[in-house]
């Protein structure tokens, strides 16, 4: 297993925090950049293991365990998250990186992309839950925009309750999504009563964001033979399986599928195994391809 070091590095409004896996110098391969978002390094170490032949880099996004803000506690956009890839790949001076990018990181990745293809070489955008792009988009975003506002009011607990019941949720929204029972917080093991903060990232400062993100797809459509949109074969239906399949209709191309659900790609770094090995092995397998 390659050395771990962990680096921090400046940009405005926040200090960054990486770890890098493996000797920055060696170009034999290009690095391979792991990301998510609001996950952070700590959702990579299962899939980062399976790639001891290269360079691999996690980082935490800007808000997120170890990336502390110093701008305050808003919503954040895919453009900021880009604007912070953009900062940290150039800082690893390594050259263009192979970008495996997870919900809504596969979002910032795609708003990087646009901006700046010069510094990826190859993008695997895996289940971006873009359902801004969807054809039920209206009710879809109200969906979202409802999570928001529970947690405003009521916090984290009623609001994650939410979130995790529009995660699973199969096909299209319904007009009256928003106006159903609300799942009750204790069968998630949540709590019901609210703390008083408001600052988590995926609540408070990443949903709304990253959920109604438009990419440019003038842009994107540039580099499209060098980005490839991943899929879950266990997530047919869900929104953000269905956001994977927008943005390759919009790129026309098609979606690789990847092993599991949404998180395939873990281990037990969450107590939610999907089935990591299977799926490294497909990320290697398109990696080669390109």
């Amino acid at each position: 297993m390659p050395d771990l070091t962990t680096r921090t590095l400046g940009v405005p409004g926040a200090t960054l925090t990486y770890d890098v896996r493996g000797d920055l110098a060696d170009r034999e391969q290009p690095v391979l950049l792991l990301i998510g978002s609001p996950m952070g390094a700590s959702g990579f170490p299962t899939l980062a293991s399976a790639f001891t032949d290269r360079t691999v880099v996690t980082y935490d996004p800007r808000g997120v365990e170890r990336s502390v803000r110093s701008d305050g506690a808003g919503e954040l956009s895919p453009d900021d998250h880009a604007a912070d890839l953009v900062a940290l790949i150039e800082a690893l001076d390594a050259g263009p990186v192979d970008l495996f990018a997870s919900s809504g990181g596969a979002v910032n990745a795609l708003a990087l992309m646009a901006q700046r293809p010069d510094l990826v070489k190859t993008l695997i955008a895996h289940e971006p839950p873009l359902a801004g792009l969807l054809p039920d988009r209206e009710n879809a975003l109200a969906a979202c925009e409802d999570i928001y506002q529970t947690y405003q009011r009521d916090g984290m607990g009623p609001a994650m309750a939410k979130f995790i019941t529009i995660v699973g949720f199969q096909g299209e929204f319904p007009a009256d999504y928003t106006s159903r029972p609300a799942p009750d917080p204790a069968q998630f093991g949540l709590p019901s009563e609210d703390d008083g903060s408001r600052d988590d990232a995926l609540l408070g400062q990443n949903l709304r964001g990253c959920t109604s993100y438009q990419p440019d797809f003038d842009a994107l459509a540039k580099a499209s033979d060098r980005i490839v949109i991943g899929v879950g074969e266990e997530s047919a239906n869900e929104l953000a399986h269905r956001g994977g399949e927008a943005v390759a209709e919009r790129l026309g191309t098609t979606p690789v599928t990847f092993p599991s659900n949404h998180g395939g790609f873990l281990g037990d770094e969450y107590g939610m195994p999907g089935k990591p090995v299977e799926f490294a092995a497909t990320l290697r397998e398109v990696l080669a391809s390109r």
